[in-house]
């Protein structure tokens, strides 16, 4: 936390104006440097009061884009603050003393009491129109527009195939065409597979036999049975009575008999 000094309350009588801007009169200000005039207010007979003050910016023809802008500005001053009581508060960091350098100080003062307030308008005149006039063309731009190429570009070329078809034609051509084999070949096949590994997914042995899905699943639908349930989901399995293995029940069953026929002799 930075310590902070006491209000600073000698100012606080001072009359000030509190002036409402257009943009490109802050940022022409806030550009300025310190010190220097950035413009001429002229203001009015007493009679009139302030309703002639009129306000001249220095050096200033156009904003950030360039567009033309007004040099002469009339003040708009309301009659009455009514209720209101505002003031101008100041705060800025000032140099640590010497018994503690580590912490800086805040200077706060009230630089004074708001008297008028006021709104800065360009006067209207030929450099107004022109810049309402930019205003409005900008607006109505369409965000996209039609622009006639005058030569041809050459940022994307077509292609008549993509890598991506080329590498697939070429692996259906590897693969070549699935025909149809004799139903005693293709379980020829399929009972070396199983004579291997247990279970078998679709896939799997489409890629053993070379032979059409529905073609396949015919012949695996009378010698197989599907696993619908884990852990051997979605998967092929030869029938028992096409099995030459012995399932874990039969396994049991077959040591339990061996077992009582060795106790009988």
């Amino acid at each position: 936390m930075h310590e902070c000094k006491d209000l600073d309350l000698t100012k606080a009588s001072r009359g000030i104006w509190l002036v409402k801007v257009p943009k490109y009169v802050s940022d022409s200000w806030a550009n300025a440097a310190p010190g220097s005039e950035v413009g001429k207010l002229k203001m009015g007979s007493k009679s009139k009061g302030m309703k002639d003050a009129i306000f001249t910016i220095n050096n200033l023809n156009s904003d950030k884009s360039g567009k033309p802008v007004p040099r002469d500005h009339q003040f708009n001053v309301k009659k009455n603050l009514g209720d209101i009581n505002m003031s101008l508060l100041s705060v800025q960091m000032v140099p640590a003393d010497s018994t503690n350098p580590n912490s800086p100080l805040i200077a706060a003062a009230i630089e004074g009491k708001v008297v008028h307030r006021c709104e800065c308008r360009p006067c209207i005149n030929e450099t107004y129109m022109q810049m309402n006039r930019k205003r409005i063309e900008e607006g109505n731009k369409p965000e996209r527009q039609i622009i006639q190429l005058t030569k041809a570009q050459n940022n994307y070329k077509p292609k008549a195939n993509h890598e991506a078809n080329i590498e697939y034609d070429l692996k259906k051509k590897e693969e070549g065409k699935k025909i149809r084999m004799d139903k005693e070949r293709v379980m020829e096949l399929l009972f070396n597979a199983f004579e291997k590994f247990q279970y078998y997914n679709v896939k799997d042995l489409v890629r053993i036999t070379h032979q059409p899905v529905t073609y396949l699943k015919e012949i695996l639908r009378e010698m197989c049975t599907y696993n619908m349930k884990a852990p051997n989901r979605n998967t092929w399995e030869l029938k028992p009575e096409f099995r030459h293995y012995k399932t874990q029940g039969q396994v049991a069953s077959s040591s339990a008999t061996s077992s009582v026929a060795s106790s009988k002799k």
